[in-house]
């Protein structure tokens, strides 16, 4: 690949060692829903300690920050974290922008099946109509949850200006060319799907701590599926 090795930030890196710590990133042989051999996996399920939550809250404001302080994303009202998975992510965020940041957003996300008693609805936390509405998202293959996301929030007259992955695998489709961030940046604009890490960070890691064989499964795949 071109440039392997940007250097990471100290919340990269401690977001992928802690992540590590507790398996929910893994090196080695695995295969993926569309039938790849990956040589990692991230599975975002078992980020779900106070360290690690603590460590991807922080991870997640900085990008956030970084972004609005850029001018790539505008200011924002509401955290959207999609149900389940993406619900302590917002929520955690949420408290990582105010007291490192002093950045005041809400925080709502979806339910997967409607309510009907109490107050009912698909839709939880701060009301999103009208409002500016950033998505957090763990790992996107096809897209189909944010895109999901997307039309719950415009449905209840919400505006979605970006969406933050944890993760970037930064591979081609199916197809071998198309890429599911460009199909989502032609939804809500260009520039405006980002990430905390994405697989050239990870091969960044690899490089700087010496994991040769594992950094060299990494190259291979790139070769064969990243995004170029």
């Amino acid at each position: 690949m071109s440039s392997p090795s940007e250097s990471l930030q100290s919340y990269q890196s401690e977001l992928i060692e802690h992540a590590m710590s507790v398996e929910a990133l893994k090196f080695g042989l695995f295969t993926l829903k569309s039938g790849r051999q990956s040589p990692y996996f991230f599975n975002a399920g078992l980020l779900s300690t106070g360290p690690i939550l603590s460590k991807l809250a922080t991870a997640y404001a900085q990008t956030i920050a970084n972004a609005i302080a850029s001018g790539t994303i505008p200011q924002f009202d509401v955290l959207f974290g999609p149900a389940y998975k993406g619900i302590p992510f917002a929520a955690t965020t949420a408290v990582a922008l105010y007291t490192q940041h002093n950045i005041s957003v809400g925080f709502s996300y979806d339910r997967k099946e409607v309510k009907d008693h109490g107050e009912g609805g698909k839709m939880v936390g701060v009301d999103v109509k009208g409002k500016k509405v950033l998505i957090l998202d763990d790992v996107m293959t096809a897209g189909k949850a944010v895109r999901g996301s997307i039309e719950t929030i415009e449905g209840h007259g919400g505006e979605v200006i970006g969406v933050i992955q944890a993760l970037n695998r930064e591979e081609v489709g199916q197809d071998g060319v198309s890429s599911t961030v460009k199909e989502l940046e032609g939804l809500i604009g260009e520039g405006r799907v980002l990430s905390i890490l994405k697989m050239r960070d990870l091969m960044a890691w690899l490089e700087k701590n010496g994991e040769v064989e594992n950094l060299s499964k990494m190259q291979a795949y790139w070769d064969q599926y990243g995004l170029k």
